[in-house]
């Protein structure tokens, strides 16, 4: 017998409108599609798979006094949505027509076809080649994914910088080049061995204007002076589409469902990319601003592993997080991964953001990341630590961390001279924490 617990129903996020709501807003996106699915299917021979023919086509336009251009993109959207289905040149009314009026499911399952085909419903710019065009198809699931975390506009800038980026991404992650093929060539390639695709801003930011005005037109987004706002019903599919990979990713210690500090200690042992696949997951199944509030509100505590953790998952969050960790960086023990934070936010690069900390500040950082490697690593790992540390010597280390104040400096401190192979130097750390501990110089 499984003793298996069930996952309770998930909960629109507040303010989405009720599925009935919903529906009646689907119809109406949907209003052209459908009248055009009844004509179609009591008409004879009305066209093929193709766009509908020019004699049926102005059938059409006539007997429902709408252009030919409206016929024919309701005719599109009608195939895409399942109104019709074609056999030959027969148009046949599809189970969600016959369902329509009654079934609000049939007509949400209708709208949600459409919206997965809104690259179908608006054709790309010709002179974009496919590959192009299919990566922004696979990189625009980040975009809706911040604007529904968002719950308003976004500015369409942001946009561009996340699909960017998440494009760079994909063609980093297809890269099939062999390490060291470019230097046997005598080429200087990158330290992955792939080489830097060429992209050109222009072609982002029109692959940005083709997607959002392609989600607008299926009724998933609004799009105003420079910026796009998810509708009602947009935000409700991209919710339900991210529920279904909140539970899709779930490990089998049920991650996704906990509380923000068991989640992160169940991705302590992850490698990055799957870790940020369950920080989105996690953050998908809440609203942005609970989930940034129980992530400060741990990084707060006293485990240091999981203040790094929460400040990786805040990474993930974005944007809609940066007003709540700028709150925080007066707080001590938050300011160091709160500067980092916001430098990177900021367009700094990972390895020169530690360059904004101040000495100080440097210091309790390494302070910090010592208590962590103590509590939840390993030894050696804790020995190669030292290396890290900005002041370059132990003695000049030791000196600065006495000073720092961390409340974990004895006990980093004693851990370290117990993992250090070096008994001279593991005496002189011994007699820093002891110093330490008893107040004295």
């Amino acid at each position: 017998m499984s003793t298996r617990r069930t996952r309770p129903a998930p909960r629109p996020p507040e303010g989405t409108p009720p599925r009935p709501e919903l529906a009646r807003q689907a119809r109406a996106v949907l209003a052209d599609a459908v009248r055009i699915a009844h004509w179609a299917a009591g008409a004879p021979a009305p066209g093929s798979s193709a766009p509908l023919a020019a004699q049926a086509l102005e059938r059409a336009a006539t007997a429902l006094e709408l252009s030919p251009a409206q016929v024919r993109a309701g005719w599109d959207r009608a195939r895409l949505a399942g109104l019709i289905e074609l056999h030959g040149d027969t148009a046949r009314p599809g189970w969600r027509l016959r369902a329509w009026d009654r079934d609000d499911s049939a007509v949400l399952r209708g709208w949600v076809a459409l919206f997965d085909a809104w690259s179908l419903v608006h054709a790309a710019p010709e002179d974009i080649e496919a590959g192009a065009v299919a990566e922004a198809v696979e990189a625009v699931p980040q975009v809706l994914s911040l604007l529904q975390l968002s719950a308003g506009p976004v500015p369409v800038p942001a946009l561009l910088d996340l699909l960017a980026q998440r494009i760079a991404e994909l063609q980093e992650e297809r890269c099939e080049v062999p390490y060291g093929a470019g230097r046997a060539a005598g080429e200087n390639a990158p330290a992955t061995g792939c080489p830097a695709p060429v992209r050109s801003a222009d072609l982002d930011a029109l692959l940005l204007d083709w997607a959002l005005e392609g989600l607008a037109a299926v009724g998933a987004l609004t799009l105003g002076n420079g910026h796009a706002t998810l509708t009602p019903l947009g935000n409700w599919a991209v919710w339900v589409k991210l529920e279904q990979i909140c539970v899709a990713a779930q490990s089998p210690a049920g991650n996704i469902e906990q509380s923000a500090a068991d989640m992160l200690l169940g991705c302590a042992r992850l490698t990055p990319g799957p870790a940020r696949d369950e920080y989105r997951a996690w953050l998908a199944a809440r609203t942005v601003g609970s989930a940034v509030t129980e992530l400060l509100a741990v990084a707060r505590g006293e485990d240091a592993l999981l203040r790094g953790l929460a400040f990786e998952a805040l990474r993930v969050v974005g944007a809609p997080a940066e007003p709540e960790v700028r709150a925080v960086v007066t707080h001590p023990s938050l300011r160091p991964y709160a500067l980092l934070w916001l430098a990177e936010y900021e367009g700094a690069d990972p390895d020169d953001a530690q360059e904004i900390l101040s000495r100080e500040e440097a210091t309790w950082l390494w302070v910090d990341t010592a208590a962590a490697v103590a509590d939840h690593g390993e030894t050696g790992l804790l020995v190669r630590h030292l290396d890290s540390a900005v002041q370059g010597t132990v003695p000049a280390l030791l000196d600065e961390v006495r000073a720092v104040g961390h409340p974990r400096t004895v006990q980093v401190l004693v851990a370290l001279a117990a993992a250090h192979p070096d008994p001279a130097l593991a005496k002189a750390v011994r007699r820093a924490a002891f110093q330490v501990h008893t107040g004295g110089a």
